[in-house]
């Protein structure tokens, strides 16, 4: 399969006419070889505009949607970032490519070792993965520019929105009503204020199910 080709077509035919215009990030997912993130037998598949299971329940999130998070946390060349649930690895060697260094959170063994395997391969040095409760954050390395959710959630925990710094940006795309709706959360003089963009079906990340409510 010509993986370079189908690289081109996921830019020209899934990227750029959904409203990803970020140079910088089509330049990454343009370049990155995402089939290195999947599991062997579904490499043909690799740059398809679906999400993509990659073992445990877990799947590598659609290009499109993943760029315009991205996109949307304006991500810079020295930001330290924040991959809540790294899976394969994907999501953190994209940002790799946009920020400084990158702490990739994981709380399955055999995907953070897959991720740490394929980061190896590709030759990125600014990931660091870290295992360890998705829901807990990474606190020990905070604080961070910019924080990635990779998953849909029902809640973001106060204590993973508390890592964020000055000027930090948090992105997730957040379950509300049923409905996926990207949401920014962004600090400013201490104060985190939120808006939500655009919307997006994605996979829920585990451990981030909304409290139960009880009812009398």
């Amino acid at each position: 399969m010509d993986y370079a080709a189908a690289r081109r077509n996921m830019v020209e035919s899934q990227l750029r006419p959904n409203k990803v215009t970020d140079a910088v990030v089509l330049d990454a997912m343009a370049t990155l070889s995402r089939e290195r993130f999947v599991p062997d037998g579904m490499r043909s598949v690799a740059y398809v505009d679906e999400d993509i299971p990659v073992g445990s329940g877990r799947y590598l999130m659609e290009p499109m949607v993943l760029a315009r998070l991205l996109q949307l946390a304006a991500v810079r060349s020295g930001d330290a970032a924040l991959v809540v649930g790294a899976a394969t690895g994907y999501t953190a060697a994209v940002i790799a490519r946009l920020a400084g260094r990158v702490i990739a959170l994981e709380s399955d063994p055999q995907l953070a070792a897959y991720a740490k395997d394929a980061l190896a391969s590709l030759g990125i040095g600014n990931v660091v993965i870290v295992e360890g409760p998705l829901s807990a954050g990474a606190p020990r390395q905070a604080p961070y520019d910019v924080i990635v959710i990779d998953g849909s959630v029902d809640e973001i925990p106060a204590h993973i929105i508390e890592q964020l710094g000055e000027g930090g940006r948090l992105v997730a795309v957040q379950n509300t009503d049923r409905i996926g709706r990207a949401t920014l959360l962004t600090r400013s003089r201490g104060v985190v204020a939120g808006r939500t963009t655009f919307d997006a079906a994605v996979p829920r990340l585990p451990g981030f199910e909304a409290a139960p409510v009880f009812s009398f």
